[in-house]
């Protein structure tokens, strides 16, 4: 879906409902919350300067990010 400064943003199809996108890195991997806010939900070997550096960049592409989710989805 979109790959920026080291960062893979994904989704997997089978899945909760809830919006959500996994966060890919050389270190390691996040999985953020899209809805009702944008929030870390689970964090595995990404340092906390990784962490904000994938939520600047999640917030930068929020609305491609969020029209990627309902398309994959259809919700």
């Amino acid at each position: 879906m979109l790959r920026a400064g080291g960062y893979r943003f994904y989704f997997f199809s089978r899945e909760e409902e809830r919006p959500h996108v996994h966060v890919e890195h050389a270190d390691g991997e996040a999985k953020f919350w899209l809805e009702p806010e944008l929030a870390l939900a689970h964090n595995d070997g990404l340092s906390s300067r990784q962490v904000a550096t994938a939520l600047r960049l999640l917030r930068t592409n929020i609305h491609e990010i969020r029209s990627a989710w309902q398309l994959h989805f259809g919700r």
